[in-house]
């Protein structure tokens, strides 16, 4: 077998792993993936799966991270074509709705359960989802101070306020559709945005 051919058979490996782990941990957490889990899950040996990450904390933050880039990939990069402010924002905000409305993860938005999971726990998985979460919170106050700087919206608008009940607007849909399967919270959500930035 050659190097590149085993270089990419390992990456299809550790692609399963941290698909089926990303699935665990949106419905269990990320304590509930575990090594020797995914080893009997995807038949593979404990070795097999181990040689991919070492640690499980390793294996917490990979797959906090794939979870993370396919958030970003679905919900920021298509509303990249748009020009930063009022337009991409929206369209950034539309697609996270669409997102947690029809989420990837059977359990929903992983981001979301690991913030309730760690927001009180020390250590590297805490910071990898305070980090993620930042980056989150910056996409969206980057658009939003472009668009007060674009004069999209009012000179005096409070953008860590909007900031604030966009990111709680989401929030509360991912509760609603995972809890309550609520079919009416992703309008809501839509509603909610849109009062966030029209504020007088």
């Amino acid at each position: 077998m050659s190097p590149r051919r085993s270089a990419a058979e390992a990456l299809v490996t550790r692609g399963r792993i941290l698909g089926r782990a990303a699935e665990i941990a949106s419905e269990e957490g990320l304590d509930g993936i575990t090594i020797g889990r995914l080893a009997e899950e995807l038949e593979m040996s404990k070795s097999g799966v181990h040689k991919h990450f070492g640690t499980k904390e390793a294996l917490q933050l990979s797959t906090l991270d794939k979870a993370f880039v396919d958030f970003w990939h679905r919900v920021v990069e298509p509303a990249l074509a748009e020009p930063p402010g009022l337009r991409r924002l929206r369209a950034v905000c539309a697609n996270s709705v669409d997102y947690l409305e029809a989420p990837l993860l059977p359990g929903g938005c992983l981001m979301t359960a690991a913030l309730s999971e760690y927001d009180g726990r020390p250590g590297r998985v805490r910071d990898a989802v305070a980090e993620v979460w930042s980056r989150w919170r910056e996409q969206l106050r980057t658009d939003l101070t472009a668009a007060v700087d674009n004069g999209e919206l009012p000179g005096g608008f409070d953008v860590d306020q909007a900031l604030f009940e966009i990111i709680a607007a989401g929030l509360a849909l991912n509760a609603a559709m995972q809890l309550q399967h609520d079919q009416a919270a992703a309008g809501r959500a839509r509603r909610a945005i849109d009062h966030a930035l029209a504020q007088a």
